[in-house]
């Protein structure tokens, strides 16, 4: 008997430990779950108080806290992972907590310090634009810009067409379909374009950032929705007419191949560089701000086009690149959900997203730009003698949510491999849109 309830003991006592370390092991992002609760604790006791600073240390640890579940979440919920449910969750649970009013004052003051009083805004887009574009592969820029320029140019000609077609039968004027939803959903995404084209709207309008960011929004929300949508349906038409698909490979003739397959010449983070990186964004951004006033087009917008000329021209040090290109991973990596959260908080209203989301107009004026930008990609890849299905779904990496809607999208479509191919789309594709929608506002007033 007594050894029958020592082994009970000892076995009770296992399972108690495994479960300890079951919990000890879960982790919330990359933080340990019980330290996550005791991070979360604190910050939250600290904003009940009062005592939460008002600067960015407070409102860094508000938007990071937040952030970094939200987006853990994201990723790990079925279905929602697989249509950017990190992005959707980290802007607009948020933006429905403030709506409710679940966000005490004290941490409301905080975020509003960091994303309205240090700007950090702005620094994550310098970041982003000047690494992301400095550190993409010069061979892929030029050559896959080339193999790429007329399904991208068709493609986002037949999506305006479509989108404004749309946008007319159901009563949208032009100009709200075209600046408000069509352009959003081709203009790469939410950190390289949403952001610093409701900068441009600002500037050139005279109004708040803040009023133009939820018009923004959802539409490049759902635009990657239906891509990804669409990308699935492409693997499966793949699978049954494999003659339409080079499985991974956009021209037939295989010489893309080379191209893909680019040794990866990412070199081991030096972080005195990384301050290098930061400092050549920081100056990115103050030559966009100084030359608005001679060029008359805005500085974000400016900066873009910038980084791109640079890139093309390979005047910048091999060793800045790799700088500049670590501290926009830094950035991308760690700060990209938080500043999401900071969005929702401050600049997506949610009674604005609420009415755009329920409108079936709307919806279909997205679902429409979408379709016909991915079928143009299909059907003008026969004549170009690339792979229907692959330039369908390159041209489809226009819409959406940026880099996280091409890993999204070549995802559902099992085709990984395009993802060179994809940041053109995105990239180049993108600023070259917002660039142009800037100058158009600028030419309607």
């Amino acid at each position: 008997m007594n050894s029958q309830k020592t082994n009970e003991v000892r076995i009770t006592g296992q399972e108690t430990e495994t479960g300890f370390m079951r919990i000890l092991s879960f982790k919330v992002g990359v933080i340990p779950f019980p330290l996550y609760l005791i991070l979360a604790l604190i910050i939250y006791t600290a904003s009940i108080y009062g005592k939460l600073p008002t600067d960015m240390i407070g409102g860094f640890a508000v938007i990071m806290i937040m952030g970094i579940l939200l987006g853990d979440v994201g990723q790990k919920v079925p279905v929602l992972k697989d249509i950017g449910g990190p992005a959707i969750l980290s802007i607009f649970i948020p933006s429905i907590m403030v709506f409710y009013k679940l966000i005490n004052p004290s941490a409301m003051n905080s975020i509003t310090a960091l994303m309205k009083g240090s700007n950090f805004l702005y620094l994550y887009i310098s970041c982003l634009v000047a690494g992301s574009i400095l550190g993409m592969n010069r061979k892929v820029l030029i050559q896959g810009f080339v193999r790429m320029f007329i399904p991208l140019v068709v493609g986002t000609l037949a999506a305006i067409a479509a989108g404004l077609l749309v946008g007319t039968l159901f009563g949208y004027s032009i100009h709200r379909t075209f600046f408000y939803i069509i352009i959003p959903i081709v203009g790469g995404g939410i950190g390289e374009g949403i952001i610093p084209l409701s900068i441009a709207y600002s500037e050139i309008l005279g109004k708040s950032q803040e009023v133009f960011i939820p018009q923004l929004i959802p539409a490049a929300m759902l635009g990657n929705i239906v891509a990804i949508m669409v990308a699935g349906y492409l693997k499966r038409l793949g699978e049954k007419r494999p003659e339409l698909t080079g499985n991974g490979l956009l021209v037939k003739t295989g010489n893309d191949k080379e191209l893909v397959t680019v040794p990866n010449t990412e070199k081991p983070i030096e972080f005195p560089l990384m301050g290098a990186g930061l400092l050549i964004a920081c100056s990115f951004f103050i030559w966009g701000k100084f030359s608005e006033t001679f060029i008359g087009i805005p500085g974000a917008i400016i900066m873009i086009f910038s980084a791109a000329i640079v890139k093309y021209l390979n005047v910048m040090p091999a060793k800045m690149e790799q700088g500049a290109y670590h501290m926009y991973r830094f950035i991308s990596a760690s700060l990209t959900w938080p500043l999401l959260v900071g969005l929702g908080v401050l600049f997506t209203p949610w009674k604005d997203v609420v009415e755009v989301l329920t409108d079936p107009a709307y919806i279909a004026i997205c679902a429409s730009t979408v379709l016909a930008m991915i079928s143009s990609g299909f059907f003008i890849g026969k004549y170009l003698n690339m792979y229907p299905i692959e330039s369908a779904l390159v041209t489809g990496c226009h819409s959406g949510l940026g880099g996280t809607g091409d890993v999204a999208i070549l995802s559902a479509s099992n085709r990984m491999e395009l993802m060179p191919f994809a940041q053109i789309s995105t990239r180049i594709g993108g600023a070259c849109m917002i660039v142009l929608a800037t100058i158009l506002m600028k030419m309607s007033l």
